[in-house]
């Protein structure tokens, strides 16, 4: 008698097992369950076996080969197109079934006796004998109904519970005599239960259930996966171990050490060639797959771990799945019903909750706590918030089930009853998060200002004057067209300080979030007169009679962005000239080479219309590029020097705040005008702090980031400075060619070096010590200053890359050439060297 072995299955409800794996060749006791299928047909006398292949074909396909090795004889037939069900892929092989065969699941484990249900279905004469058995909970399966002799009357596929009329189910093993598929037609996709066995009943064809006895899993689910491993340790299940049993209830394979100081209680599998550390300690029920390292001290509570995994010193599984060559670090937690995919990491201290799911290929940061599933992406971060607010892949990883959470995790940390301000740009992924982000916040407890679509200078400007406990603002992140960033504002307007983003990772991450009763649940309000209260803000800092007068020219590039919606009539108001370009709103983002070639544009159109300048605005209005009356384009240190010594200009002795790595062109630029300049860190909250903490400040920023007027709000605002700079050109009667010329001639490059995030601490001390103290800044990264003039180093690390960033600048472009060459050199060695010592596992 032939078999048919129906391993089609990609096991979608086994997922992340079976991302890379069909589904029979999970393995159940280090063996994969068709190999326990084959063995049972085996001891059944059933060694000619066909198996019909469409998931992943090759995976088993080349672990059985021609199955001389296991004792049968092995055939494939693949669904090469598209799945053709449960009985056409049958009907497909129906030249090799010329006699009575057998049709068994490829995803169940069983010890039935098949022998004697083959000689039930001969002693029936049937055409169809379907192996039932009886279950407690029949809802998952089939459930078949026959007479006193055995002969199905009825059945129904998956019943709800209302419709539930026996607890007898069909297993999915059948016995067929070969005229039955005469009934299928070819190469259509067609099921047994659904199509073939209700056509045999309606044609009155003999076909009987055989009630068998003994055990069977349909291995459906994960919680099934664990339960059939636990039942075949104990014996609940007839199957054969791959290992010899060295103890009662102990199979331990060839070449596995064992320290003397482990304690192992049975029943437990451990694989070949393992090793297992001191005093590591593992409970009944465990299953260790083959080459795996269990390291010392390490707590291995009924887990299931695949071959190849590295599990590290005074780790903790507890009732978990440990996929192929995964890797848990020292002190992590992997928990109850969680599941890591293959070649997944999970660092240091790191904690996989009960429940969760994790994709293969994988990365959990060291301290991280993850308590939701893992599937796209590469990495759980332990950290939220990055050098600027959240972000991540939009829909990937910013999801609505991330932002709902998010939500409910910040409005935790306020108290309920109070107001935050929601405001976004007009993408419609921006909307979505928004959205989900309000009903988060909702939940618990907090009320909703809505300003909706809203450039965000004019969410700073509002938020102090509206009572509220801080605001969310969601858009596409400046840099990045794939990327949300999410900002988190305080009263003032001002990105939160690291300690309110650390409560808010503590209650996201610890899930520690209040749940509100329906009658607390947070109500949303849309506020009036919004972009009134900015505009008033904005006029009284502005010599209106100036810009009226100026009869300046200016062209103007929004993007397509929301700021769009707004400037061009608070510019008609004051009497400028604004030609604008690409106001209309547009829900797509624009990438990087989309936004130059409108800056071509705009610098041709400046030109053809003998315009004062043009400027683009972007980033929903924080950040500009300036044009100057000839098209050539204003941007990053040149702009930053630009506009300082513009407003210094205009304010004498006046303070500017500006980055770390700001070129020295602004303490240059400030002794011409008695200014002073303060240097702060590299992110924008650093920067909103220090404009807002020293009253002499009358700008803070930088070309890269925007600039803050910090008597209007505590944010950049890229429309109030094109107003700006209409009337200081105005006043000042100079053009921006004209400021360009005069600026300082400063040589600022940068170069970028990969560095891994274990490497950079190290590096910035290396750097501290083999430098004089009296030559460095450690605003931050490490800033090598030359005496006696404006030349240094910054070696600065990336806060969100595996990266460093390298600055040089000087007056003397040799030194700036020699500098960045000497300590790319000595930054590349010094990161090859520290590689070299990281101890890697094999």
């Amino acid at each position: 008698m032939r078999a048919v072995l129906m391993a089609g299955g990609s096991g979608t409800r086994l997922r992340p097992l079976t991302c890379d794996l069909p589904k029979p060749m999970v393995p159940i006791l280090n063996r994969p369950i068709a190999e326990h299928i084959i063995n049972l047909l085996k001891r059944h006398h059933i060694t000619e076996v066909v198996a019909t292949l469409h998931y992943l074909p090759d995976v088993l396909r080349d672990y059985f080969q021609d199955g001389s090795d296991f004792g049968v004889q092995m055939t494939y037939a693949v669904e090469e197109d598209q799945p053709l069900g449960t009985a056409g892929c049958v009907k497909n092989i129906a030249e090799l079934l010329d006699e009575t065969f057998l049709v068994i699941s490829g995803d169940s484990i069983t010890d039935f006796d098949l022998t004697a249900a083959i000689e039930f279905h001969k002693q029936k004469k049937s055409k169809a004998t379907l192996i039932l058995t009886r279950v407690p909970n029949p809802i998952e399966f089939g459930v078949v109904i026959s007479d006193e002799e055995n002969r199905i009357r009825r059945f129904l596929e998956k019943p709800s519970t209302s419709e539930i009329f026996s607890d007898t189910v069909n297993t999915g093993t059948y016995i067929l005599e070969p005229e039955v598929l005469e009934y299928l037609p070819s190469n259509i996709e067609c099921d047994f239960s659904k199509d073939l066995f209700p056509l045999l009943l309606e044609k009155d064809e003999p076909m009987y259930g055989y009630v068998a006895e003994g055990y069977w899993c349909d291995v459906g689910h994960l919680d099934a996966y664990r339960e059939a491993q636990y039942d075949g340790l104990e014996h609940k299940v007839k199957l054969d171990f791959a290992y010899k049993e060295r103890s009662t209830g102990l199979w331990v394979g060839q070449n596995t050490y064992i320290d003397p100081t482990a304690q192992i209680e049975a029943p437990a599998v451990i694989g070949d060639n393992c090793r297992i550390g001191a005093r590591v300690q593992i409970e009944a029920g465990t299953v260790i797959g083959d080459n795996v390292t269990i390291g010392a001290d390490a707590n291995l509570k009924r887990p299931i771990v695949w071959n190849g995994a590295i599990i590290g010193d005074e780790a903790h599984l507890s009732a978990c799945v440990i996929s192929r060559g995964t890797r848990v670090d020292r002190r992590a937690h992997v928990l109850e019903a969680a599941v890591v995919g293959s070649l997944s990491t999970v660092g240091e201290e790191a904690q996989i909750s009960p429940g969760v799911r994790v994709w293969p290929s994988k990365k959990i940061e060291s301290g991280a706590i993850l308590n939701i599933n893992l599937i796209w992406g590469n990495t759980a971060q332990r950290n939220l918030f990055g050098q600027r607010g959240v972000q991540g892949l939009a829909n990937i990883d910013i999801t609505p089930e991330f932002a709902v959470k998010l939500g409910a995790a910040y409005g935790s940390t306020l108290k309920p009853g109070s107001k935050v301000t929601v405001s976004r740009d007009q993408r419609n992924i921006s909307r979505m998060v928004t959205r989900s982000l309000i009903a988060g916040l909702m939940s618990v407890g907090i009320d909703i200002q809505n300003l909706d679509a809203t450039a965000i200078p004019i969410a700073r400007t509002v938020i102090p004057t509206m009572s509220v406990a801080g605001g969310i603002h969601v858009r596409v992140h400046p840099d990045r067209p794939d990327y949300i960033l999410i900002e988190f504002m305080d009263t003032k307007g001002i990105n939160i300080s690291k300690s309110k983003e650390k409560k808010i990772e503590g209650a996201y991450f610890k899930e520690d979030m209040r749940r509100s009763q329906i009658h607390e649940v947070g109500d949303v309000s849309y506020p009036s007169q919004v972009i009134d209260r900015y505009c008033t803000a904005f006029e009284k800092l502005l010599n209106i009679d100036t810009i009226r007068n100026s009869r300046a020219k200016v062209v103007i590039d929004y993007v397509y962005a929301v700021s769009g919606a707004v400037l061009p009539q608070m510019l008609d108001n004051f009497g400028a000239d604004a030609v604008v370009l690409n106001a209309s709103l547009n829900k797509n983002a624009m990438s990087t080479s989309d936004r130059e070639g409108l800056i071509t544009q705009l610098g041709h159109v400046v030109e053809a219309l003998k315009a004062n300048f043009g400027v683009q605005v972007s980033a929903n209005g924080e950040q500009m590029i300036l044009v100057d009356e000839s098209g050539i384009p204003i941007r990053g240190e040149m702009l930053t020097a630009l506009m300082v010594d513009l407003i210094l200009t205009s304010n004498p002795r006046g303070t500017v705040v500006v980055p770390v790595h700001a070129s020295s062109a602004v303490e240059q630029i400030a002794r011409r005008h008695d200014g002073k300049v303060i240097r702060t860190k590299a992110n924008p909250t650093a920067l909103m702090e220090a404009c807002q903490t020293n009253s002499s400040v009358v700008l803070g920023g930088s070309g890269d980031t925007g600039f803050i007027i910090p008597q209007l709000h505590p944010g950049f605002d890229g429309m109030f400075c094109i107003a700006k700079l209409i009337e200081m050109l105005t006043i000042q009667e100079r053009s921006l060619a004209s400021v360009r010329s005069e600026l300082p001639r400063v040589i600022h490059k940068t170069y970028t070096v990969r560095c891994p995030w274990t490497v950079k601490g190290a590096l910035m001390r290396y750097l501290v010590e083999t430098h004089p103290a009296q030559n460095l800044e450690l605003i931050d990264g490490v800033k090598i200053c030359q005496p006696y003039d404006d030349s240094w180093v910054l070696v600065l690390p990336d806060a969100s890359e595996p990266l460093v960033h390298l600055y040089v600048n000087s007056n003397d472009r040799d030194w700036v050439d020699d500098s960045l060459r000497q300590y790319r050199t000595r930054v590349q060695a010094f990161v090859e060297k520290q590689e070299e010592q990281i101890p890697v596992e094999v």
